[in-house]
């Protein structure tokens, strides 16, 4: 038996719709054509991502930053452009763009409050 990696993401959000259009909008994710209920799918790859309703028994008002201790970083092919339309549009940035191991990288909090880390080079 063997684990071959992570192959869905999936954030808990208070409101999928403002949360897909965020990511859709921001960040130029497509929606899948199909997803489950309660979910909106991107075609994101190599691995799926999507935005979901909580589980039951998850409040995510009753923490301060959702997804604290996971780290969440998609590619990007302009990481600098997106920065700048991201603070151009009121996002909270976590960190600025500076060069690092996987080029240059921001994070930025999305609408939940989870951060999300943008790089360049794979």
């Amino acid at each position: 038996m063997s684990v071959t990696g992570p192959d869905f993401i999936a954030l808990q959000v208070r409101d999928v719709q403002r949360s897909a259009e965020f990511y859709e909008s921001r960040l130029g994710l497509r929606r899948a054509p199909a997803a489950p209920p309660g979910a909106v799918v991107f075609t994101t790859s190599p691995i799926p991502f999507a935005v979901r309703e909580p589980l039951p028994g998850v409040d995510l008002d009753q923490t301060p930053r959702p997804g604290l201790g996971v780290a969440l970083w998609l590619f990007g092919d302009d990481v600098q452009a997106l920065h700048d339309s991201l603070v151009s549009a009121g996002t909270t940035i976590l960190s600025a763009p500076a060069p690092g191991p996987f080029g240059l990288t921001f994070t930025f909090a999305d609408p939940d409050g989870y951060a999300v880390t943008v790089h360049d080079q794979a």
